[in-house]
Order: C-alpha cells, then sequence, then structure tokens
C-alpha cells in the first residue's frame, strides 16, 4: 500500500512538472511571439550593425521567412502597377525590394562559412531550397520582366551613368538567368537551379567534414621534430579541440600541400599529411565529393545549354573581362609555355640537393618538395621561416601594417569599436575614419581557424555601400591562422602576412565604394577583375616604409635586422615556377570541366582519371607538382562562384602588376597616386566597363602579360 501511495506521488509530482514545464514553454513562446526579430530591424549599434549579443541561431530561419514574404509583397507592388513602366517605378523599385532579405543574408551566409554550428548548419539545409524556388520565383515572373524589357527598350537611350549601368545589369541578369526562354525551358531552369543549390549545400558540409576528419594523429612529440616548439603547441591545442585521439595532431588545410610539411623531419610523417590532404575527399576515407562534382557538372552544362551555350564555359566567361573560353587559354597557354622549362629545372636542382642528404638513390616525392626546397633555400640565403616569424606578430602586421599602409596611401585611420558584439569571441571590429575625419565604414576580422569554420580565407559584407539605400559598408575578413596558446603572441609567416594584405585588398574595395546602387557597388564586379584590388594591396607589404613599420620582434620591438630582410625579400621568388605550376593545374581542371557539354562529363568513378587527363593534355601532368586544388577538395569551382573562373587568379595578377608599376612609377606612397587609384578604380565599382577602368588608372589599352613573370622573377 506505502509503495502504491508512493508511486501515485509520484506520478502526480511528474504530472505537475510536466504541466509547469508545458507553461513555462506556453509562456516562453508567448515571449518570443512579442520579441521582435533582431535580424529584420536596424540595431542602434554603429552603422546599424547586426547585433550579435542578442541574435539567436534560432533567429535566422524566421528572420529569411519574413525577408522572403515581405520582397514578395513589394514586388507583388512594383508588377500590379497600372501606371507605365519606367525607370523609377520599376527598375529603383526591384533595387529596393530586396534591402532586408540583403541584410538577413549576409549575415546568415557569414556564419555558413565561418561559424557552422549544427543549428546553422540544419537551418542551411532547411532554407536552401526555399531561397533557390525564391529566387526562380523572381527571374520567372513574367510581368516582373516584361516591366524590366518595357524600360530597357523605351527608356534606356534617355539614361546615363549608374542609372543606365543599372538597368543594363539588372536586364541582363534576367536574361542570362533565362527570362526569355520557353516555358518550357523555364520550368527545366527552375529545376537546375534548385538542385544545384542543394548540391553546393551538400558540397560545403561533406568537405568541411571531411577536411576535419582528415587531420593526421601523432602519438609522440619525437615525431614531431623539425617543428618549433610554438608549432608543437599548436599540434597539442588542436589534438585537444578535435577530441584527444592522440596527443598531437596536425589539421588539414585547404589546400593539396600543407606549410607543415616545410618542417617535419620525419619523411613517413610527411607522406601521411601530404596523403590525408589529397585523399581527404575523394573516397579513399568515408568521404567522397565525386557524385555531387559530376551532377552538378552535368547540370551546369545543361543549364548552359538551354541558354544557347555550348558549354558551361563559353556561359559563365560572356560575363567577364575574358569573354571566350578561347581568350582564357591563350592566356594560360603564354604561361605554360614559360613556366614548363623554367619547372624542370628546379626539380632537378631540389632532388639533386637532396641526394646530397639522402644519398643517390633518392626519389624526391611531391611530400618532400616542400621540406628540402626549405632547406636548399636556407643553405642559399642563410635564413629560415623561423628566423623572420618572430617579427611578424600578427597585431603589429594588421595595426602596423595593413592598417598604416591604408593610411599612408588613402588617409585612412582606424578605431577599435569595443562596443561592437561579434558572432566569436576572437573577432576584432574597428571604425574605419576617412581623412576628413568622417566615419566611412566598420570593419570585422576573424583570423583564426577552429572547426566550425572552413577553409581558406575571404572577405564578405554585412552590408554594401549604396547611396540610394543609404547605407555605408560594413565588410568582414575571414582567415584561418593557428592561434597561439594563451599568452603568446600569434607569430605569422611571410606568406599569412600577404594573406592579411590580399585580404584587406578585398575589404578596401568595399570600404572605398562610392556608388549610388547596392547592385553596383563594392565588389560586385566580374571574377577576373574582383581579386585585382586584393593582388595589389599584397605589394604594400613588401615597400620598405611599411615594412620597417610593422616587421618589429615581438619581444624587443626591434626592426627587422637589414641583412635578414634583404635575405627574405629576395628569396621570395626562390623556386616561383612551383607556385605558377600548382596555380595552372588548378586552373586548367577547372576550364576542363566547364569545356564538357552534358553528354561529355565522366561518371563519378572515372572523375579522376578525367582530371589527369585534362592535366596530360596541356603538359601539366607532374607528380611533382599536384595542383592547388584537386577537383575533389576544390571549393572555389564546387562550392563558390568561380567554376569556369579560378584563371581569374593569374589574370588580375597581371593587372595588379601593372597598377602596382604604376604606383611604384608614380611614388607608391604619395597621397595624390592613392587618391587617384581610389577615384578611378576602388569607388566605382561596376558603374563603368572594367577595361576601361583599369585604362583610366593605368594608361594601358590592355593588361601587359609579361609583368606577371617579371613580378615572380621568371
Amino acid at each position: 500500500m506505502k509503495k502504491l501511495h508512493a508511486t501515485l506521488k509520484r506520478s502526480l509530482l511528474v504530472a505537475g512538472l510536466a504541466s509547469t514545464v508545458a507553461l513555462s514553454a506556453s509562456a516562453q513562446q508567448a515571449h518570443e511571439d512579442k520579441r521582435r526579430n533582431p535580424l529584420l530591424i536596424y540595431s542602434a549599434l554603429p552603422f546599424t550593425a547586426p547585433d550579435f549579443s542578442c541574435i539567436s541561431e534560432t533567429d535566422y530561419k524566421p528572420a529569411l521567412y519574413k525577408a522572403i514574404h515581405d520582397q514578395r509583397n513589394f514586388i507583388n507592388h512594383i508588377v500590379s502597377n497600372e501606371e507605365t513602366p519606367t525607370f523609377a517605378n520599376t527598375i529603383q523599385a526591384y533595387e529596393r525590394s530586396g534591402v532586408m532579405l540583403d541584410r538577413v543574408l549576409s549575415v546568415f551566409h557569414c556564419l555558413t562559412s565561418a561559424h557552422k554550428t549544427p543549428i546553422i548548419a540544419q537551418t542551411e539545409k532547411e532554407i536552401t531550397p526555399v531561397l533557390t524556388d525564391w529566387q526562380n520565383k523572381i527571374t520567372f515572373n513574367e510581368k516582373l520582366f516584361a516591366r524590366i524589357k518595357y524600360v530597357y527598350d523605351h527608356e534606356r537611350n534617355t539614361l546615363k551613368g549608374e542609372d543606365l549601368k543599372l538597368l543594363d545589369e539588372t536586364y541582363k541578369q534576367f536574361v542570362r538567368s533565362g527570362a526569355l526562354l520557353s516555358a518550357e525551358k523555364k520550368a527545366r531552369m527552375e529545376q537546375i537551379n534548385r538542385r544545384i543549390a542543394e548540391l553546393q549545400q551538400q558540397w560545403g558540409t561533406m568537405l568541411t567534414d571531411a577536411t576535419n576528419q582528415a587531420a593526421v594523429w601523432v602519438n609522440s612529440k619525437d615525431e614531431l621534430k623539425g617543428l618549433s616548439e610554438a608549432d608543437i603547441a599548436q599540434c597539442k591545442k588542436d589534438a585537444a579541440s578535435r577530441g584527444g585521439k592522440a596527443p598531437y595532431c596536425i589539421v588539414i588545410v585547404n589546400t593539396t600541400q600543407q606549410a607543415i610539411l616545410t618542417h617535419l623531419d620525419n619523411r613517413d610523417l610527411r607522406r601521411r599529411v601530404f596523403e590525408a590532404s589529397v585523399h581527404r575527399s575523394d573516397g579513399t576515407g568515408g568521404f567522397n565529393t565525386y557524385p555531387i562534382v559530376v551532377e552538378m557538372a552535368k547540370l551546369r552544362a545543361e543549364k548552359a545549354e538551354l541558354m544557347g551555350y555550348k558549354n558551361y564555359a563559353a556561359y559563365s566567361l560572356e560575363n567577364t573581362m575574358a569573354k571566350t573560353p578561347e581568350n582564357v587559354y591563350a592566356f594560360l597557354k603564354q604561361l605554360i609555355a614559360s613556366y614548363k622549362p623554367k619547372v624542370k629545372e628546379e626539380t632537378r636542382e631540389i632532388e639533386k640537393f637532396a641526394r646530397k642528404i639522402e644519398g643517390n638513390d633518392f626519389k624526391l616525392q611531391p611530400y618532400d618538395r616542400f621540406y628540402y626546397s626549405a632547406k636548399m633555400k636556407k643553405a642559399k640565403y642563410n635564413f629560415s621561416e623561423d628566423d623572420v616569424k618572430p617579427y611578424f606578430n600578427i597585431d603589429s602586421v594588421l595595426i602596423k601594417g595593413v592598417f598604416y599602409a591604408a593610411q599612408r596611401a588613402y588617409g585612412l585611420t582606424f578605431k577599435r569599436a569595443w562596443d561592437v558584439p561579434t558572432y566569436h569571441k576572437d573577432m576584432r571590429v574597428y571604425e574605419v575614419i576617412d581623412k576628413d575625419g568622417k566615419p566611412l565604414a566598420l570593419w570585422y576580422c576573424d583570423y583564426f581557424r577552429r572547426p566550425t569554420k572552413r577553409g581558406g580565407a575571404w572577405m564578405s559584407s554585412f552590408a554594401k555601400q549604396s547611396k540610394y539605400r543609404k547605407q555605408q559598408p560594413i565588410i568582414y575578413n575571414v582567415c584561418n591562422y593557428a592561434k597561439a596558446p594563451e599568452g603568446q603572441p600569434t607569430l605569422l609567416t611571410w606568406d599569412e602576412v600577404t594573406t592579411m594584405f590580399h585580404e584587406f585588398g578585398h575589404a578596401l574595395h568595399g570600404i572605398l565604394s562610392d556608388c549610388e546602387y547596392n547592385s553596383l557597388s563594392g565588389t560586385a564586379v566580374a571574377r577576373d577583375f574582383v581579386e585585382m584590388p586584393s593582388q595589389f594591396n599584397e605589394s604594400f607589404a613588401s615597400i620598405p616604409e611599411i615594412f620597417n613599420h610593422y616587421a618589429r620582434h615581438t619581444e624587443t620591438g626591434a626592426p627587422m635586422p637589414e641583412e635578414l630582410k634583404e635575405k627574405m625579400l629576395s628569396s621570395i621568388n626562390f623556386q616561383s615556377a612551383y607556385a605558377l605550376g600548382e596555380n595552372l593545374g588548378a586552373t586548367c581542371i577547372d576550364m576542363a570541366w566547364a569545356m564538357l557539354s552534358s553528354k561529355d562529363i565522366p561518371t563519378a568513378d572515372k572523375a579522376a582519371a578525367f582530371e589527369q587527363q585534362a592535366l596530360k593534355e596541356v603538359g601539366l601532368l607532374d607528380t611533382q607538382i599536384p595542383p592547388r586544388y584537386a577537383t575533389s577538395y576544390f571549393n572555389h569551382v564546387w562550392g563558390g562562384g568561380y567554376a569556369a573562373g579560378y584563371y581569374s587568379y593569374l589574370w588580375t595578377e597581371v593587372l595588379a602588376d601593372n597598377i602596382a608599376s604604376c604606383f611604384a612609377q608614380r611614388g607608391a606612397l604619395k597621397p595624390e597616386v592613392g587618391q587617384d587609384f581610389r577615384d578611378k578604380v576602388l569607388s566605382k565599382g561596376n558603374t563603368k566597363d572594367l577595361m576601361q577602368t583599369f585604362t583610366d588608372f593605368t594608361g594601358l589599352k590592355s593588361p601587359d602579360t609579361s609583368a606577371l613573370l617579371k613580378a615572380r622573377g621568371m
């Protein structure tokens, strides 16, 4: 009886608790209903920046649904307008329609790349098809396009400047998306767009998981011989953050070659790291991206064919500076012809050097290249990367290097915005102030790697500059530097220094934009132009005044000794053909996939063989020089916007070298030169023909390709 009574009492208690929980959940829901979603309102922060202190991960999905709903109503208002279509009531109205959706998406997309937690990943999976369907509905809204076409046909000759450019770009966007297709082809295009979006989302998730899983576990410190104490500490920290399967862990980064191979004495460990990198997602382990690759390649080819093009490359390149695949291949062939004899000579030199150490029967492998190249470099120049790293403290590089260069060239100053919250504690925020003392932009940096961040480095925005939207730019940079243990300074390699300058060049393109329309501002330019400001900004890193300002010993503050500085800078182009070769390899892989018709796409099990054949056909199949990215982890192509566009890194390097030459001739740090570049290039966005923009500053009618080989010491 007592037992029954106790059971009944417990049952009543549980029921009471359940009732209380239900009431609490109901009250919480009522509170949430009354709470305004912080993503859907302009915050009180400077520049109306997103207020991450009150944004919850569960806010994104409802905010995106609401923003889509609002844009739908706005577009319905445009198409139901009984007045004759005009630039104002149609083109400008359409430009206004997506303000809130743009803002919410910009924040959400940042997190899907830089801090993809399980909740964000799930939201992305759910919302991707919804966003794709909504974009399809806009693209194939016949009443909306009819109004746009009416304005294009009847008002185009009366417009000029940015108004004309906005009309042209809006009309072209709809046409290139299929607005003139038959009903049957439009329906198929919608299906293709939806499926490509799903595949890209799957790719991003799988590649991040595969790269994290590819980490190489190390059982003893002895195996890490050759690494600095700081690097060993980082391996220990990475092991702890990834579950501690072993005392040490070598994290795989996004590129084929891993910088850590430069220092590892243990050849078998070098092999393991290299193989973990190249096999991360090719089916060797638990991840295989090839099925995604071939399906996406086929869909892209079909999309191009629906639009009347021979292949995806022809379709994609029409809207770039290069214009055609033939022009791209002509450009690449010039570089390949100059590269091949040089790289053969480099390989012979490294193997000869290695045999002096290891014996005459030693055969150089790709995982040996960085290691013996570094030793050869040290023997030639008598310095190593570890000699210079103490002079590249991340804070000094940023504040006394990157910021100082922007101040000298463009008159900008930077003030730490301590009161602006971020989505991760490691981030910083700065207010950018113009030379006249007026606030110009807000800039965030998220520099340290973590498991929730994809590999690589990039720039984007929480809001783009637009006078029409009364919107100032809110820009961010993301990198994947290894954060030093607590209490120790984070020291960078020279490559990481130039990466910081590179990404800030993109940021400047957004910060210094001075355009009327959001759609045309900042980095809204062709792929083979967008990398130019970033690659050009790298040139500031080695200008003596800038270099001497930031390259200070992290403990003593002493400048880098002149002799060490000269050795390092002189060695930058040591074995330079290798870097060009890995880039050419990746570029030609990208182009090979984009040149296929839909019926010629290989099956997933033949994808790797197709890649090898593509490299062989252009004379770049070389086991010593693997492509910077292989097909199975080529995120630029399958997860980003660089399909048939990876060549642009080399193309824009030519533009950047030409511009750097102009700066050098006119005075690299003269304010009037920086102002001229700002006025004629950085501020213009996509408001002018891009070749004309290039010509306006350089005076050149076309890019001088010889500048690239000269700059690389070739």
